[in-house]
């Protein structure tokens, strides 16, 4: 079974049209009408919550701004990897996904309102997110720097630099934080931290020259090089390899059910058809773990 899957041919292009504009505002539920066509796995589905088993659907909130993981297509409908492999979950489940695009910062406090049954979202699963949600796990990504082509930029030498970052990421409350004090603790200048709410503007920062370089997740900072086309490059070596995951209800059901159905596409060969058409297949499990974060 071939899965659903785009690229974003334009979404990374198109930072170099944006200007710093930014989205703070919450759109829209989406209704997907295009999940693709899995095998509804029964004994997951016995493990849901009757309340969202009878609603016959999965309510997932996503940021959408983080491409090729998470972002909008020409309609403005979630697409991405990360999207699909959502979508794939919901169906295993035996439910319809019902998208609700909102800030990365407010996914998790709307799953502990109950507002939200998921997050994918790119979440990096660690331990003070596992405080207030579960993680069921799906990937082992690390971070990865890029900067303007043929620029000296060296992330282990980062003191004095502008560094675009998107706001709430591991990138800008834990690793940035981190090396900044480095180098303050050592007499040297601190690192300018630039956050902004999504990652095209992130990128585009580094583009126009506003930052001297950017720190994102391995598959954003690859794609991002990739579609911008010889003026981005990654610099330095991936880092700080930690696992993505889904965001529940901590300690619910639903991250069981969630698990068993993940567990499932990794057992069909469906969870791996997504990573491959991503190119991101080296980051694949073989299981569904949950709240494997150590960090």
């Amino acid at each position: 079974m071939k899965i659903r899957y785009a690229f974003p041919a334009l979404a990374a292009v198109a930072v170099l049209a944006l200007a710093g504009c930014t989205n703070t505002t919450e759109e829209p539920k989406k209704d997907s009408t295009d999940t693709p066509a899995i095998a509804v796995d029964e004994a997951a589905v016995a493990l849901l919550p009757a309340k969202i088993k009878d609603s016959g659907e999965l309510t997932i909130g996503t940021d959408a701004e983080y491409p090729p993981n998470e972002y909008k297509d020409d309609n403005g409908n979630p697409a991405g990897w990360g999207v699909d492999l959502a979508e794939a979950v919901a169906g295993k489940l035996g439910l319809k996904p019902k998208w609700e695009i909102l800030g990365f910062d407010s996914i998790i406090p709307r799953i502990q309102e109950g507002a939200l049954n998921m997050g994918s979202s790119s979440f990096t699963d660690n331990v003070e997110r596992q405080k207030s949600v579960d993680f069921v796990n799906f990937l082992n990504a690390g971070t990865q720097w890029a900067a303007p082509a043929g620029s000296k930029v060296d992330p282990d030498n980062a003191c004095g630099l502008k560094v675009s970052v998107q706001s709430g990421t591991v990138q800008h409350l834990d690793e940035l934080p981190a090396k900044s004090k480095a180098c303050t603790d050592a007499g040297k200048k601190a690192i300018e931290i630039l956050p902004f709410d999504g990652q095209p503007e992130v990128t585009n920062a580094v583009v126009n020259g506003a930052a001297d370089a950017f720190s994102a997740d391995l598959p954003v900072t690859g794609d991002a090089v990739k579609q911008l086309k010889g003026k981005l490059e990654t610099v330095g070596e991936v880092f700080d390899a930690a696992p993505y995951g889904f965001a529940t209800e901590k300690g619910s059901d639903t991250t069981k059910a969630v698990q068993a159905a993940l567990q499932s596409l990794m057992d069909d060969g469906t969870y791996l058809e997504i990573l491959t058409d991503a190119g991101i297949e080296s980051g694949a499990l073989t299981e569904a773990t949950i709240n494997a974060g150590k960090n």
